[in-house]
This record gives C-alpha cells, structure tokens and sequence, in this order.
C-alpha cells in the first residue's frame, strides 16, 4: 500500500531538511509531495535540492494561501492508496506515521488520527491545552464520536475518501472542516497515541486564539451542513490555482 506525505511549508528553513531525513527513513512506498506556501526566507532555497529526489514532489504557491490551501493543493497530486498531512517541523515524529495509518491499512477504518492526548505532550501552552480539549469535546458531543484529539496534525485518509471531500478550508480550518465533513458522512475516526513535542511563537509556532475561533464555528456550521462527496477526486481532475511545479 502506498502512501502519500503532504507537508504544507511556509518559513520552515530551520526545520525542513530535518523533517524530510525523517520522512524518508519511511518504508516504501511512498511519495512526499511539498507545498510552499509563498515562504519569504530560505525555505525555498532548500526545495529546489529536493525537486532532483525521486519520489518528491514540489509545488509551490505565487501566493501565500495558507496551510489548508497547501493541503488541499497537495491533494490535486496524490497518488497514493493513504494519504497523511505532516507539518514540516518537529512537533511531530515522522517514525509514528506507520502507527497512525495503520487502522487504514487494516481495513477497519478510512479515517485514522494521531492523538496526542492519547500519548505524551511536551511543552504544550496551558491555553492551547484548554483550547484543544474544547475543541475535541465540542466535535464529540455534535457528532455523537469520542474524537480526543481534533486538532491533531496527523490526519490520515484514504486517498479516494478525502479527494472527494469537498473541501473549501484555506488556513488552519482544515483541521475542522475535514474532520467534521468525515463524521457527517458515517465515517469511523481511530486514533492512536502519539507524541508530541510543541514549540513556541519565538521558534515558529503560527496558530493563534483566532484560529481556534474559527475551528468552533465550523465544528458548528457543519453540524447542520448537508455534505455530498465530489463525484470525481481532486487528483483525477488536477484542478490546481495560482500553483507551480
């Protein structure tokens, strides 16, 4: 089974190459697709060594759209049977992806999530703990799910599944968006532990308490949203938007 990494970057020049070593210590198959998202350092320095690689795929966006405008046009080239996000930092260990989608693999779900307050935390803000608490409550109790981590990173799909999800999410509202449009549409989310290692503002961090406003009011919205699955996958269609490779 193959899989697909789609990491979003924006302004990651200290962490990146230290991320992609990691994910490519993945087992094949797998293909990495990375989405800059219009970076201002020397992020983009650092994607051109990696367009060379095989099984890399580079896009790059003219315009900065944000992280779930990235996702999304990461989905336009994936080609994989499991499709997982991975932020191009260290909060995240790449060696637990296998983990985390191995629900998919096993046949028992097309959605599988990475939970962080299934495992262990280090340094998370007492303020995002709250906030990733209330998030998670609040998509349980609407959906009638036990979901523990909403906002984790780690989401993994089937590739057919999420292409088909009409997603509309520009910014940090991916997280929400997909999560609420896979619960509206009967779909199991398995977690599995993780761990999870935050940073700060000062070192990168770019989420802040607007964000989590935001993710309320689409955990809300979509309650009470009819959602239909595209007829055609975005990968089928390459329907890609101020992108270039």
């Amino acid at each position: 089974m193959k899989l697909t990494v789609i990491m979003p970057i924006f302004n990651e020049e200290e962490f990146l190459e230290k991320v992609l070593e990691r994910v490519r210590q993945l087992p094949d198959p797998k293909e990495i697709i990375l989405v800059d998202d219009c970076s201002t350092d020397s992020t983009r320095d650092i994607l051109k060594h990696q367009e060379s690689i095989p099984g890399t795929i580079v896009l790059y966006h003219e315009k900065n759209r944000g992280k779930g405008f990235a996702i999304r046009t990461g989905l336009t080239r994936a080609t994989g049977d499991v499709v997982i996000v991975q932020d191009a930092d260290l909060e995240y260990d790449p060696m637990e992806i296998p983990g985390v989608i191995q629900p998919i693999v096993d046949g028992k779900s097309h959605v599988a999530f990475g939970s962080r307050f299934m495992g262990k935390i280090e340094g998370m803000r007492f303020p995002n703990r709250v906030a990733n608490r209330l998030m998670a409550l609040t998509a349980s109790l609407l959906y009638g799910s036990q979901i523990t981590d909403e906002a984790t990173c780690y989401k993994a799909f089937s590739t057919d599944l999420i292409c088909r999800m009409p997603l509309r999410c520009e910014r940090f509202e991916f997280c929400p968006e997909v999560t609420a449009m896979a619960l509206r549409l009967g779909e199991k989310i398995i977690e599995t532990p993780i761990t999870y290692r935050a940073r700060t503002f000062e070192e990168g961090k770019k989420i802040g308490w607007r964000d989590f406003v935001t993710a309320m009011r689409y955990l809300i919205a979509y309650r009470f949203r009819p959602v239909r699955l595209l007829d055609k996958p975005v990968n089928q269609t390459q329907a890609t938007e101020n992108v270039r490779s």
